[in-house]
This record gives structure tokens, C-alpha cells and sequence, in this order.
């Protein structure tokens, strides 16, 4: 992706062209919005941009946009470029440990390889524990020269504030967390559907618990085999024992990581459309609904419950996904949350 790929977001796109323009670019940058994916692919574009072989150019001659087609910006998208670094949450907690972040800082602080800058990239970075901000933060205070680091967060008023403090912070606007892609809004139909039948008692709760649980084997299939083929393991067969068993915890804390990113994203599409089942008990105009083209299913629950019930079920909704924050038991949460609702 290029910047040309952010219609949605120029605000940010010019803040930063402008910035690439004078030569200015901040060495530390936050990043926040609600869609995480978006975040992301914007520091992975201004990574490829800052490092591109044939970059747009402006009339001072510094880049503004990569062109996302050359040996560099095709190296940074696949996650191979050595340098760019990237971080996250790959614990059990879901947390940033004090170990990832000095490895990172290790590799901040080298020469750049091949490239102009070095460039590390935080995801999550409101799930830093205490132990990794502070010692993040001689990094953030001096930064080593032709660096930038990019701190990506959904939640920043989880992260310290001198971690804030230190940080050139640029929000994404827009309602950007409401697009899925068509796999989704068709799972979301179906699970709309099954919802919107006529109520069956218990048996029907736990089939809407099949389908919920189906979507998620589905996708933690998904994600082992990306980044199965991503992971060095599949690059080297002879390497040191120890060396191999570090890529094959890395790799499975990242699976899991990911999969606890990509399950609170299918859950927040079930959230906005029990939302939608709430304003449909209101009789509010079809166009504030946030998936008007699945009204009907959101209509017919709309008609068997209340108001207050339906603000009730966003309620367990809310309170199911801060309990698979923490380490509960995944399908309990689960099925404890279904039986919950009303419908």
C-alpha cells in the first residue's frame, strides 16, 4: 500500500507528507484509531516510504509516497526487510515483555543495513507492562540518529504519559473500524440469521455458540498458516536446536497474538450489529444503522425484545470481551455471554 491508499485519512496523509517534505519527520510517532489494521499498514507505508528505491519525490527532492513496488517496499510489506522491526503482544497476557522490547531496541540502535532508516513499529503499544515502558523510554529520550519509531494503539489512555509525552501523536478519524471485508459480512449474515429465528430455547443459543466457535477455528487456521510460511522455519531446515525451539515459541506466541487481535475484531462486528438491534427497538432512520443491508435480521430480534434488553445485551457483549482479555477460559466466556442475551 501507498498513502494514495488512505483516502479516509488525509488529514494524517498531509501531516505527514509535509513532514517528509522539509525533511522533519519526528523520530517518535503514536499512532491511534480504532481499526488496528489501518494503523498498522499506515506505519508499514511510511516504513516503505522512508526506505523506497524509487520513491515520489517532491520539488525539494525528499519522498513523499513509496512505490510499493520495488525490492525494499516489497521486502517491508512481507515483514523480511532487516531494517524494519515490528513488536507485539506475543505473551499468554497479551502483554509487551521488558525481553521483546530490549531485542528491539538492540536492533534500533545498529546501523541501518541497507536502507536510509531504521524504523521499529509497536503494535499495541498500549500493552506495554510497566518494566518495557521504562525501558523504552532512554530509547524514546534519545533516539539513535536516522530512526523513527511508530507506536500504534487502540486504546492510548492505557499508556503512560511519559510514554505520550515523548510521542508526536496523530488520530485517525473516521469510523474506520466499521469496514469488513466480505468474508465477514457474510459470517455476520449468517450469524444474523440463526439469531433472527424464531427462538428454540437452549438449543438454539448453543447453535448460535457452533457458529461463533466455527468462525473462530476458521480463522486461527488462517492465521497459523500465514505466518507458518512468514516464520523462519520455513526458510532454514539446519539450524541450532536451541535457535529453532525460540523460532517455534515466537511463532506461537504470534499465532495467538494475532488470533486474540482477529477474535476481538469478529466480536466488535457483533457488537455493532446487537447496536443496530438496540436503535431498530427505538425507530431510529435506517441510515444511523451500522449494517443497514442486514436491517431485516437486526428488525426481527428488534421486534421481540425491549429497548432496555437490548441495551442489556451490548452490556454482556461489552463485559464478555473484557473477560477474554484476561485468562479465562475462551469458550466458557463464550457461552456464558450467548446464554446471556436476549433475543
Amino acid at each position: 500500500m501507498s498513502f494514495a491508499d488512505f483516502p479516509e485519512q488525509q488529514q494524517v496523509v498531509q501531516l505527514l507528507q509535509r513532514s517528509l517534505d522539509r525533511g522533519r519527520l519526528g523520530h517518535a510517532y503514536l499512532f491511534t484509531g480504532g481499526d488496528a489494521d489501518e494503523l498498522e499498514a499506515m506505519a508499514q507505508t511510511l516504513a516503505k516510504t522512508l526506505n523506497c528505491q524509487q520513491p515520489l519525490k517532491s520539488d525539494s527532492g525528499n519522498p513523499l509516497d513509496s512505490c510499493d513496488r520495488c525490492s525494499s517496499c516489497l521486502r517491508v510489506g512481507e515483514m523480511l526487510h532487516p531494517d524494519v522491526h515490528r513488536v507485539r503482544p506475543e505473551s499468554k497476557l497479551r502483554i509487551i515483555t521488558i525481553d521483546q522490547m530490549r531485542d528491539l531496541m538492540e536492533q534500533v540502535h545498529l546501523k541501518p543495513t541497507e536502507a536510509p532508516f531504521k524504523v521499529a513499529v509497536i503494535v499495541g503499544a498500549d500493552r506495554l507492562n510497566v518494566q518495557a515502558a521504562n525501558a523504552f523510554l532512554k530509547t524514546l529520550e534519545e533516539p539513535p540518529p536516522r530512526s523513527v519509531l511508530i507506536l500504534l494503539s487502540t486504546e492510548p489512555q492505557r499508556i503512560l504519559e511519559t510514554i505520550l509525552s515523548r510521542c508526536l501523536r496523530l488520530n485517525f478519524a473516521g469510523e474506520s473500524g466499521l469496514r469488513f471485508d466480505e468474508a465477514q459480512m457474510g459470517w455476520l449474515a449468517t450469524f444474523g440469521e440463526a439469531a433472527s429465528s424464531e427462538p428454540k430455547g437452549l438449543l438454539s443459543r448453543y447453535g448460535l455458540l457452533g457458529t461463533l466457535m466455527a468462525r473462530l477455528v476458521q480463522t486461527k487456521t488462517e492465521i497459523e498458516k500465514t505466518l507458518a510460511a512468514r516464520s523462519p522455519l520455513e526458510r532454514y531446515e539446519e539450524v541450532d536446536p536451541r535457535l529453532r525451539e525460540k523460532w517455534e515459541e515466537e511463532l506461537s506466541a504470534a499465532i495467538e497474538a494475532e488470533y486474540r487481535r482477529h477474535r476481538t475484531g469478529l466480536l466488535a462486528g457483533l457488537q455493532w450489529w446487537f447496536r443496530d438491534v438496540w436503535l431498530q427497538t427505538l425507530a431510529v432512520p435506517a441510515d444511523l444503522l451500522s449494517f443497514p443491508q442486514l436491517r431485516k435480521t437486526a428488525a426481527a430480534v428488534a421486534k421481540r425484545i425491549s429497548p432496555k434488553e437490548a441495551r442489556e445485551n451490548l452490556q454482556v457483549l461489552e463485559q464478555t470481551q473484557r473477560l477474554l482479555h484476561t485468562n479465562v477460559q475462551e469458550t466458557l466466556a463464550l457461552e456464558v455471554g450467548l446464554l446471556k442475551l436476549k433475543l
